[in-house]
């Protein structure tokens, strides 16, 4: 360790005696440095040219990267494009990290050793999956509604219900109709069809109808989740998968961006059939699958996934509370009247006479209010929030996600059911050229009949 030291103390000593002008520029935003601070530490990424390879010329580099105890996450070489000899010359890119203090020393330090010695911006945009198979790298599981830290649901008690809870989110599509599920099912199946006609929009109910005559829905039958998922991929192209539980926001939102929706194999305790602290069968059939079959609806919900993608924990828990105040509890105008769509709303009995009455505040929709309310997780909530119409809430929602931030833009290929990054020309021109021909044919189809 002395050697070291002592050989870092002396670059730090050199680097002082320079112009200051030299050393503080390193570190001005405008020169495209990346760094994540993390316990003191920075990542930088770096270009830089060396002459004269055979001749101890990468030994040099070497020694500046261990002098500073830098860790090499990325290394790449490649001829050098300016080349005075090309056998010699090389181009190379180093992705490092270092203690906070050293990074001006560390390139000053570069620049004695090698030529046009730069920092290059590279976007830090979290990762998202482009395909449906990417969705097994993301299924995170928030675990707050754990028996031992809810003690307010009745069957988080009972170790049955827990083993119950488990076996359950392992049988996938298979799922076995039991005693005590199919008392809570029939229960809240009756409780809630009783309500649907005067308080769910024409969509849901458009929807249920369906349901009932091809999926099996009815009060003394729970649906097979698997021919549920065909009936949804036929109308929307929207398909359930198996999630053994409440995912982390950010994969939630990620998989619906590429029309899937996670859903979970268990049913509600049946001491407590009206409530459930976490999502169950019930909150997943009878509240998010029929609005789901409804075309206009499935795109909004994916245009909240698609604004996920690559977007900051910041936007990312906005675009979640607004996730809460639409499709989880969402109201609107539908003939003069206030109707439900939100699955939290249409999968409790409770809350959808509660949120349709005069209790609680009605406040128009507004994207940019409602990402940033305060929601409740616990109990009713006391602010609800109505679209004029899904075109309109739609709209809204899309020139809200247009706010966010991001270095590219996306678009969902619905022939290969993938996210496709718009960051070269090509690709645009590839999209465009997809859009004309759908484009066209439409087109053909409106001249024949006109």
């Amino acid at each position: 360790q002395k050697p070291l030291e002592t050989r870092r103390a002396s670059m730090r000593e050199d680097a002082s005696k320079e112009e200051s002008s030299l050393a503080t520029a390193c570190l001005d935003k405008t020169d495209g440095l990346v760094w994540e601070e993390e316990e003191g530490r920075a990542t930088l990424s770096l270009t830089f040219t060396l002459r004269s390879v055979r001749t101890a010329g990468f030994s040099k580099i070497a020694k500046v990267f261990e002098t500073f105890e830098a860790g090499i996450h990325h290394l790449e070489t490649r001829q050098a494009k300016k080349s005075k000899n090309a056998d010699d010359d090389l181009d190379i890119f180093v992705k490092c990290e270092v203690h906070n203090s050293d990074v001006s020393v560390l390139i000053n330090s570069l620049k004695k050793v090698a030529e046009d010695v730069k920092t290059n911006r590279e976007e830090r945009v979290p990762w998202f999956p482009k395909k449906i198979r990417d969705l097994d790298k993301c299924h995170q599981l928030i675990t707050k509604y754990e028996p031992d830290l809810d003690h307010d649901h009745p069957g988080y008690t009972d170790p049955e219900y827990r083993k119950r809870r488990a076996f359950f989110a392992g049988l996938a599509f298979n799922y076995k109709d039991q005693a005590e599920e199919m008392l809570s099912w029939r229960e809240v199946y009756r409780k809630l069809s009783s309500l649907y006609p005067t308080h769910a929009c024409k969509q849901y109910l458009d929807a249920f109808q369906q349901l009932e005559k091809y999926c099996g829905y009815q009060e003394n039958s729970i649906p097979q989740l698997q021919d549920v998922s065909r009936f949804l991929k036929e109308r929307t192209g929207f398909q359930l998968r198996p999630a053994a539980g409440l995912l982390l926001p950010r994969d939630f939102l990620a998989s619906l961006a590429l029309r899937v929706f996670p859903s979970t194999q268990y049913i509600r305790h049946s001491s407590s059939p009206m409530h459930s602290p976490e999502p169950d069968c019930c909150h997943e059939l009878l509240g998010h699958v029929p609005m789901l079959a409804d075309k206009e609806f499935a795109q909004f919900s994916q245009d909240i996934g698609l604004a996920s993608l690559g977007s900051s924990d910041v936007e990312i828990e906005k675009l979640a509370t607004l996730y809460w105040f639409t499709v989880e509890f969402g109201l609107c105008k539908q003939n003069g009247s206030i109707k439900a769509y939100g699955a939290g709303l249409l999968s409790s009995y409770g809350e959808l006479v509660y949120a349709l009455s005069n209790k609680p505040e009605h406040r128009p929709f507004d994207p940019e209010l409602m990402a940033v309310h305060p929601y409740q997780d616990q109990t009713f909530q006391s602010v609800y929030f109505i679209a004029e119409n899904f075109e309109d809430a739609k709209a809204k929602l899309q020139k809200y996600a247009l706010k966010i931030k991001k270095p590219f833009s996306l678009h969902y290929d619905p022939f290969t059911c993938s996210i496709e990054v718009l960051n070269t020309p090509q690709k645009i021109k590839s999209t465009l050229s997809q859009m004309k021909e759908e484009l066209k044919n439409l087109c053909f189809a409106l001249e024949k009949i006109s």
